[in-house]
């Protein structure tokens, strides 16, 4: 399954209803940090089928970031069954990604 872009407008039906658990990665195109994170989030996206990825700019959905207190960029949060259940700041290697989740 490919990364989705997850919008205000998207939300609720991507994350919120969301029968898989949501990985989401918050982040912005200037982000250094964040450009590391990438290809890894979207590796995760086409080799885990049960679970969903999407991605959010922090820059385009202020709303969204704001929601999520995100302070620090990229942060990654994993939403099961509508609710935060792991959050983690700052860039991480795939397995601690994955470990998140």
């Amino acid at each position: 399954m490919s990364v989705i872009t997850i919008n205000k407008e998207n939300y609720v039906n991507e994350v919120i209803n969301s029968e898989k658990p949501v990985l989401l990665d918050f982040y912005a195109d200037w982000c250094g940090p964040c450009r590391f994170v990438a290809p890894i989030v979207s590796a995760i996206a086409e080799e885990r089928a049960d679970i969903k990825v999407g991605k959010i700019n922090v820059d385009e959905q202020s709303y969204l970031a704001s929601q999520f207190g995100i302070m620090s960029i990229p942060t990654l949060a994993v939403v099961k069954g509508g609710k935060v259940v792991n959050i983690s700041v700052g860039a991480k290697p795939k397995e601690a990604i994955l470990a998140m989740l």
